[in-house]
């Protein structure tokens, strides 16, 4: 079983090659350095779905908040 995270896109650092653009997203304040090479029309603020380091897909700010909401409470139980 594979688990992907939502997190929100901080910054951007862009290449020559839009399959080797990164960015730093904030996964509840912790930032890591993900690949864009799937979603180069993210931009700042945007959130997305992380897995093994590639951003695979962008989603609403609603979907993301009531994802992190719904990990929360499988946290807790």
């Amino acid at each position: 079983m594979c688990l992907a995270i939502p997190g929100q896109l901080m910054s951007i650092a862009t290449h020559d090659d839009p399959l080797n653009s990164t960015g730093k997203v904030s996964f509840g304040g912790v930032l890591r350095e993900v690949s864009l090479a799937y979603v180069p029309e993210a931009t700042v603020g945007d959130y997305v779905i992380v897995h093994v380091g590639f951003a695979l897909t962008m989603l609403s700010q609603e979907e993301a908040l009531a994802t992190l909401q719904d990990l929360q409470q499988l946290e807790a139980v």
